[in-house]
């Protein structure tokens, strides 16, 4: 059986490692299957179109959103201003203070 922790949630951000958007960041909008997900940006992927992506072409950051995933979790959906607001935030707190 697989490790719990290997599990994707809607609302985790992740780096994409291949295809057109290799090095930027998305967060998991919905998961498919153990091998695919959908992943959207709030940019240049906006929610109504996801990106349907291989788990293998993600690096996964284990860290989830709480808003984002309690946005999907009780109406379905989130809004394209949140997930640019995550993304920004993570990459603002983590990425910028390793560069330090």
């Amino acid at each position: 059986m697989k490790d719990p922790d290997s599990v994707p949630q809607a609302g985790e951000l992740v780096r994409i490692l291949s295809g057109r958007d290799k090095d930027q960041y998305a967060c998991i909008i919905e998961v498919l299957d153990d091998r695919f997900v959908y992943i959207a940006d709030g940019d240049k992927r906006k929610v109504d179109r996801p990106k349907r992506k291989n788990l293998q072409h993600l690096e996964r950051s284990y860290i989830v959103v709480s808003e984002v995933k309690n946005s999907i979790v009780e109406t379905g959906r989130v809004t394209n201003a949140k997930l640019r607001f995550a993304i920004s935030s993570y990459i603002n707190d983590n990425l910028l203070k390793e560069g330090e």
